[in-house]
């Protein structure tokens, strides 16, 4: 079964760098999720992988061999794109039957395997319809389906579910898990779309500007973050910038323009210049008290089970978000309000040398 070694690849086109140097494992059966900024290098990494592009240098590795040279129709790899290709003039089993034929598949098997693909895709009672007449949650089915139909294990997913509305995409999202998983497939699968990375991946691969920033499982990712265009890049985080005030044995004390929080000390120095980063859910919020840090709403956004709160404390705007049944009244613009931050969830990062706009901007 397939694993795959990435190592040290490089694509340039021109003076552009549009991978840099990229090392990826992946193991058999994982299902491996590649999230960035537009232009970071996505898509131009399983191009390569897949063999529509080739490497300015580095080395592919499937199953311990070298990819390098070898045609497109060779390589054994799956590859479902963003653009729904199906052929118009076939029905859906036909579309399912058609790498089979090409391979040359006797007729038996042919039928046998899509026949199956049919049931796994449960699109049995539409083997006779034409792809105008499905839904693009359903054209992107069976796309997904002839893929896996030709015997492949290894399946590369250039954004398959962008074109789809949000609840279709939420919910062909867990299919194809699913169908991975019961198939045994390793997938390497490009998304815009964090949460759904996040909800289907066994791992995460973060990249910027064409390299890879950072590679977690996803409650890694989003909680204990090891960069910080990690930390805010996926999600949403409170940036709060801070000089290390006092250092207690195995504890720190930061002083955020005249707050001070008490956390565990990472190897940080006296007047040392840090950033805490800190989710919204995990600043809590309640009615103005003469304990924690007082502020004033200064936005509030409904969205559905929370409430998402702007509060400026003495010039810094926090992010808050609060469970609508925790609150049940919420809170008003322009109200008072005491903040309580999460220790255990704040990560502290050392400030970054060339600033921190520049450290975590999308370019």
């Amino acid at each position: 079964m397939p694993k795959l070694d990435i190592i040290g690849v490089s694509k340039i086109y021109g003076n552009i760098h549009a991978l840099n140097e990229v090392s990826l494992h992946v193991e058999d059966k994982q299902y491996v999720c590649v999230i960035g900024p537009s232009g970071c290098g996505k898509s131009t990494l399983i191009r390569c992988i897949s063999g529509i592009e080739q490497p300015s240098s580095g080395e592919i590795y499937v199953d311990g061999k070298s990819v390098k040279g070898t045609l497109i129709e060779d390589r054994q790899i799956g590859y479902v794109f963003q653009d729904i290709a199906l052929f118009p003039h076939l029905t859906v089993h036909d579309n399912l039957a058609y790498g089979l034929a090409v391979r040359q598949t006797p007729n038996k098997e042919m039928r046998t395997v899509t026949n199956e693909m049919l049931g796994l895709i449960n699109m049995r009672d539409r083997s006779r319809s034409y792809p105008n007449e499905l839904s693009g949650g359903a054209q992107q089915k069976v796309a997904v389906g002839r893929a896996i139909a030709t015997g492949v294990h290894l399946f590369l997913l250039d954004e398959p579910l962008g074109a789809l509305d949000a609840i279709v995409r939420a919910e062909l999202r867990y299919e194809l898990r699913k169908l991975a998983s019961d198939l045994g497939l390793t997938v390497i699968h490009v998304t815009h779309d964090q949460e759904e990375a996040l909800s289907i991946a066994d791992r995460v691969v973060i990249m910027k500007n064409g390299r890879i920033v950072e590679v977690g499982k996803p409650t890694e990712i989003y909680h204990h973050p090891k960069t910080l265009f990690t930390a805010n890049f996926v999600g949403e985080t409170n940036l709060l910038e801070g000089t290390v005030s006092k250092i207690e044995s195995t504890r720190c004390t930061v002083d955020i323009s005249g707050h001070r929080v008490s956390l565990a000390n990472q190897n940080k120095k006296m007047g040392q210049r840090v950033v805490i980063s800190i989710r919204p859910e995990s600043v809590l919020l309640t009615p103005h008290t003469e304990e924690g840090w007082v502020g004033r709403i200064m936005q509030v956004t409904f969205l559905g089970s929370l409430n998402r709160y702007v509060i400026d404390v003495g010039g810094i705007d926090v992010v808050s978000e609060v469970s609508t049944t925790e609150y049940s009244t919420g809170f008003r613009v322009g109200e008072s309000a005491s903040l309580f931050l999460k220790e255990a969830n704040m990560t502290l990062f050392d400030y970054p040398e060339e600033g921190l706009e520049k450290e975590v901007r999308l370019e």
